[in-house]
Order: structure tokens, then C-alpha cells, then sequence
């Protein structure tokens, strides 16, 4: 919940260097509050989007209404029919951008308690409505329908913060009405049948519609904002999203529902670089984050390259134009909106997340495939980003955090050793100077971590989140633990060594599973018996979904695979209860009988890396480990086969489609690969 707004005049994204939050909160709202969201049906497809309630009238009230580049075009279309409002029976998504809503009327010809009218809308992302009106009373019926529509055209920091804004006065337009604000900003609304009466100053629009028994009637509302139609981006129904039509089967009916979620999502997530169109990336997350995220756009691509490499590569290209060059320190960093730590760190700059990432991600994609011209193309950019890393670690070693404090975070030091490591396979792999040079630093850095980031105690230690400069360890134990076992994909298909030698890793694996971390739903970002703990504080305890996945992932390639079921297991019971949309976080309450995972009001949904997590978590299971340009892909399922029989299909390895069993005895056959692609050990 790092809050950044899409700004209704495009800039070119990835160029914030520090934190881009909504604006000032005004009377209507107290500071630090944003309105509810968690029950709220959210239909996607940047960079529009709609906010219904349950009910699906949209009132104006809280974020409602139907959103353009970070404008709200429209705030109210409120529905009577014969007089009084629908009664509304069902509201759900029937896709990512999607929504339905059924409800039903009783008039003075139904003979009893059951209504003869069933009216159901279904509302897309760009605001497109279409309300169909069927009758079931045994005779033909004349249907008085109004629909008052109106909108603020205010930006949705405005809206966020309560502050009032006035509704324009309509104006007809045609066979709708039309909007203007004094900015120059304008939005439009045509309806087809034409309505019989418009009140243009109330913007009440009146139909009569005749209705025979059995027979349906629909109108059709259009929004537009300005000129041109809310247009229909990079992840909706008809745009080019670059992402195949991955499937899953198995014992587990739950995985199948999983990836179809996330994948529609993901895809509504999907945002155009403007100065060049043809290069998509995923927005964070949906209402608050559709602006420049940079760390999350890589872990979102690096998540998803199960599917292919081309996300990944257009992310890192958008990435790569926003890097600083020229001479100073900053050179070769990716700027990056400051993140919100949590009650015992200040806040962290995405920034070096994302600049230690790319390597990172270049170097995996290599791995699946991303072909030579990709690869040649972003290789500087990803040398600029080492460059960077040894002169921000400087003689210590270590990386500091930017700003007055200078912390140095576990986390940021786990992020400086995979692209060290991995780096150094990307640049001995294309030719390179430079690659033993980044093994001996990983392995310096290793060294040291293990000597001073690790606390030990009587219960066997845990790893420091934090030294000052000074030295001073900071010992609580949060969720951004599990970085330290994510390493990252090297030659061969193995993983990179981790920071931790074997015996930390061990602790660290039973501290990760005990109850202090593991909710039942998924890993707590800080543990619940540590200061400042609050199962609803977005870095102080609530499950974040990217942790968890992080987490088992990282489990798994260490051999832990008891604790790494369990919180898979919990990730995948979450989804269900979210209907397989998953937050980016909800709470972190423990789990007891018959109880379920409790939604955080102002979480992120869809958000970008709790989407790829399905396709993350599913092809771990699986354990892919490709290495294309050694022409091998490897198979290492998590034992016990936690999941039951597993089917993956529609993936894609080297290019070419790939499908891939795993028996329930935890035996992997790969069934469809491209041709020369031969099973590695």
C-alpha cells in the first residue's frame, strides 16, 4: 500500500525519485485515511477502471464511480425503475474488467410477493454499461425507467482525501449529456435508445419502455472522457498483452481458478510506456498504485516469466530509459518512489530495490529464453546497474540505505547478493569482464552477513533486520526474512548460494513456519510477538501476498519443504476466500477453526505481484528450472506433491509452448517443449 496515483497528464513513467502520494486529506477525511475498498467490486483495464458497491448503483459516495487517467468521468448513474430502486439479489466479477449485477422490481401487475421484472447490469473497466430489463408477468407492461447520471471530473487524490468537489452542470450532447470542468477537462455519456425526456440540469434521463411477457429490453450507456472513448489498454478483452493462455489441472480444482484469476488480472494491470507504445509493464495495483512502481513492475515481470519472456523484456526496456547516466554517484540507478517500513525502520527506496533487480531479471530471462537481440540490447543497462551497486557499497562493502540514517537492511543486503551473483553468470555468459570479480564480492558479502547480520540467542538466533552505521543490530523479525532465501536461478538450473550458511538456514526455515510468522493464511510481515505488531499494519504484521510467495519458493529450493507447504497451502485457502483475487495483503490474524482470512480495507486489489503469484507458487511446485541457452530444462517438484496431481499447460520455455505433469508421488514428466530442448538433471 505504497501509495502513488496515476496523474490524468501522462509523464513518462519510472521518473519519480521519491515518494508520489495521494494528495492532502481535507475535512471530509482525517490524515492517513482512504476510503474502504475491500468489499468494493473493482473492474480493470488500465488506464481506466471501475469502483462499484455490491448493490451497483454507483451514488458518488466514497470512490465510486468510473475512473480515466486518474480522473473520475463518471460519479453517479443511479437506477428506478417504476418508480423506486431495484433490488439488488447478486454483484460479482465475471472478469477482470468486468462486474454483473442482477436485481429484481415488483409492480402493481405481479399477482404476489415474487417479482415479474429482472433487471441486470453488467459494467466493464471503461465504463460501458449494459442494463437489460426481462419481464416474466403474464402481460404486456409500459416500464417507466430514469437514470440520473452525474460526475465531478475530480482526480482521484481529491477523491481519496474526501475533499468535496462540485458537480459540474450538464449539458445535452447529443443523446446523452456531456460534462465540463474548468480545467478543460470534459467527459460524455450517449445512451442508446435515445431517452424519451432528458432534465439536463438534474442529469435525469426518462425511457417508457414497452415490455412483453418473456421479452427483454436493454439500453446501453457509453462513457467518454474528452474527446475520444475511454480507450480499451494494453490488458483488456481486445488489446495485446504479450501473456498466452496458460492452464492448470489437477487433484486440487482451486489451482485451475487461481492462475485463470491472476492471469486476467495481471493483464488488466498492463500500462503503455506513451513515447513508446509498444512496451508494456504492470502497474502496481488498483485503485491507489496505478503510477510508476518500478520494484514491483520487476518482481511482477520476474514472477511471471514462466509465460514467456516478453513482459519482462518491455519492463526492463521502460526501466532502462529511466536509469540515470552521466558522472556522479547516481549514475546507473533506477529512481523509485520511497515505501512506507513499517514502526521500527524509516522508509526504503525502491529505487535500489529496483536497480539491484534488473540483473536479476535479465539474467532469469536469459534463462527461459528471452532471445540474443533482447539480451544485447538491455546487457548495458544491467552493467550500468552493477557499476552502481560497488560504488554505493563502497569499501564496506555493505548498502546503505539513501537519506540522513543510513540503515543497512538485510533485505537490501539479500538484493545486493543475488545481483552479484547472478549478475556475474549474465556477464561471464555474454562475454563480459567483470564476473569472478562479482563472485569474490558475493563472497565477501556472504562472509560478513553471516558474521554480523546474525543474532545469536538460546532459541538458535535469527538474522538482524537492520545495523546502523555504528553497528547496532535492530533484531526484529519481519516478513522481508525471506529474501534472505531467494537467490535466484543460475547456470545449470541450480540456485546461487544464499546469504545464511546451512545452520542459519535452518533456523531461520523453523522460525518462518512457527506461529509467531505463519498465519494459517500466509507469512506475517512482522512477527506477532514482536513490538509494534498489528495484524492490520501493512509492513507491522499483515500477510503480504509477494513475502509469502518469496517465501515458499525460497523454502523449497532449501529443502524445507514441510514449512514451505504450509504456507502455500494457506496461500491457496486465502485465495479462495478472496474469490482468487488476492490483495496484496490482508490481515495477519492467526487461523483457527472455521474462520477465514480477514481483507485489510485500503489493500491493493488487483495488485500486480499478488497476480504473477499464482503463476510463481504453481510453477514452483512443478520445480521448473530451464536453461535454454545450455538447451535444458529441468524438473525438481516440491516433494510430497503438496498439491496432489498437478498439470501445467500453455507456458512457455525457449519461445515454444511447454506442459508439464507432476504425479501425485511428486514425479515431474515434461510433456510439450520446443524442439532441441532437452530434460537436464
Amino acid at each position: 500500500m505504497d501509495l502513488t496515483v496515476p496523474s490524468r497528464h501522462p509523464s513518462p513513467p519510472f521518473r519519480q525519485s521519491s515518494a508520489a502520494g495521494l494528495a492532502l486529506p481535507g475535512p471530509g477525511r482525517p490524515p492517513g485515511e482512504l476510503p474502504p475498498v475491500h468489499d468494493a467490486l473493482i473492474c480493470v483495464a488500465l488506464p481506466s477502471f471501475a469502483v462499484s458497491a455490491q448493490h451497483g448503483q454507483l451514488t458518488g459516495q466514497g470512490l465510486e464511480g468510473v475512473y480515466h487517467s486518474g480522473r473520475r468521468v463518471l460519479s453517479r448513474c443511479h437506477l428506478r425503475v417504476a418508480g423506486r430502486e431495484p433490488v439488488t439479489v447478486q454483484g460479482r466479477m465475471l472478469s477482470a474488467d468486468r462486474a454483473r449485477f442482477v436485481a429484481v422490481v415488483r409492480t402493481a401487475a405481479d399477482p404476489g410477493p415474487d417479482p415479474g421484472i429482472v433487471v441486470e447490469r453488467s459494467r466493464d473497466a471503461d465504463g460501458t454499461e449494459r442494463i437489460t430489463f426481462r419481464s416474466s408477468v403474464g402481460r404486456a407492461l409500459r416500464l417507466p425507467v430514469e437514470i440520473a447520471l452525474g460526475t465531478d471530473l475530480a482526480d482521484l487524490g481529491a477523491v481519496a482525501s474526501g475533499r468535496p468537489c462540485p458537480e459540474p452542470r450538464p449539458t445535452v450532447h447529443g443523446s446523452g449529456l456531456r460534462w465540463s470542468a474548468p480545467d478543460g477537462g470534459c467527459a460524455t455519456v450517449t445512451v442508446n435508445p435515445p431517452p424519451k425526456d432528458t432534465l439536463a440540469s438534474a442529469g435525469l434521463l426518462r425511457w417508457e419502455l414497452e415490455l412483453r411477457p418473456g421479452a427483454a429490453r436493454t439500453i446501453t450507456i457509453d462513457v467518454r472522457s474528452g474527446s475520444a472513448r475511454t480507450a480499451r489498454p494494453a490488458g483488456g478483452r481486445t488489446g495485446r498483452h504479450g501473456l498466452p493462455d496458460a492452464r492448470a489441472e489437477g487433484d486440487d480444482p482451486r489451482v485451475e481458478k487461481l492462475l485463470r484469476a491472476g492471469l486476467g488480472d495481471l493483464r488488466a494491470l498492463l500500462v503503455r510506456d506513451p513515447a513508446h507504445p509498444a512496451d508494456l509493464h504492470p502497474a502496481a495495483g488498483v485503485p491507489w498504485r496505478c503510477g510508476p512502481a518500478p520494484a514491483e513492475a520487476l518482481w511482477a515481470a520476474r514472477m511471471a516469466l514462466p509465460l514467456g519472456t516478453q513482459l519482462a523484456a518491455t519492463t526492463l526496456r521502460t526501466l532502462a530509459r529511466a536509469q540515470l547516466t552521466g558522472p556522479g554517484p547516481g549514475a546507473g540507478r533506477i529512481p523509485g518512489p520511497l515505501r512506507d517500513s513499517g514502526p521500527h525502520l524509516p522508509p526504503s527506496c525502491t529505487g535500489t530495490e529496483a536497480t539491484l533487480a534488473f540483473p536479476v531479471v535479465l539474467a532469469e530471462a536469459r534463462r527461459w529464453g528471452l532471445p540474443e537481440q533482447d539480451l544485447a540490447q538491455l546487457l548495458p543497462a544491467a552493467e550500468r546497474c552493477l557499476h552502481w551497486l560497488r560504488a554505493a557499497a563502497g569499501e564496506s562493502g555493505l548498502l546503505c540505505e539513501p537519506g540522513p540514517v543510513g540503515l543497512q537492511r538485510a533485505e537490501t543486503q539479500a538484493h545486493a547478493h543475488r545481483a552479484a551473483l547472478l549478475g556475474a553468470d549474465l556477464l561471464e555468459a555474454c562475454g563480459r569482464p567483470g564476473a569472478d570479480e562479482w563472485r569474490d564480492w558475493a563472497h565477501a558479502l556472504r562472509h560478513r552477513f553471516r558474521e554480523e547480520f546474525w543474532l545469536d540467542d538460546r532459541t538458535g538466533g535469527r538474522p538482524a533486520a537492520a545495523r546502523t552505521p555504528g553497528g547496532r543490530p535492530l533484531p526484529h523479525l519481519g516478513g522481508g526474512a525471506a529474501h534472505l532465501l531467494d537467490t535466484g536461478l543460475l547456470a545449470g538450473g541450480g540456485f546461487a548460494e544464499g546469504l545464511l550458511d546451512k545452520v542459519q538456514t535452518e533456523q531461520l526455515a523453523r522460525l518462518l513456519g512457527s506461529p509467531a510468522m505463519d498465519t494459517g493464511w500466509g507469512l506475517r510481515g512482522l512477527g506477532a510477538k514482536e513490538p509494534g505488531h498489528n495484524p492490520f499494519g501493512h509492513r507491522s504484521g499483515a500477510v503480504r501476498v509477494h513475502e509469502t510467495a518469496v517465501a515458499v519458493t525460497g523454502l523449497a529450493a532449501a529443502g524445507y519443504d514441510k514449512e514451505a507447504t504450509s504456507l502455500l497451502r494457506g496461500l491457496l485457502d486465502a485465495a479462495e476466500a478472496f474469490a482468487y483475487r488476492l490483495p496484496e495483503m490482508y490481515a495477519g490474524d492467526q487461523r483457527a477453526t472455521d474462520s477465514h482470512p480477514v481483507p485489510h480495507p485500503a489493500a491493493c486489489r488487483p495488485a500486480a505481484i499478488a497476480s504473477a503469484a499464482g503463476v510463481h507458487l504453481l510453477t514452483t511446485v512443478a520445480g521448473i528450472r530451464p536453461d535454454v541457452p545450455a538447451g535444458t530444462v529441468s524438473l525438481h517438484p516440491m516433494r510430497g506433491a503438496p498439491l496432489g496431481a498437478l498439470r501445467l499447460s500453455g507456458l512457455c520455455v525457449a519461445g515454444e509452448p511447454f506442459a508439464v505433469r507432476v504425479s501425485r508421488l511428486g514425479l515431474g514428466m515434461v510433456e510439450e517443449a520446443a524442439p532441441g530442448l532437452q530434460l537436464g538433471v
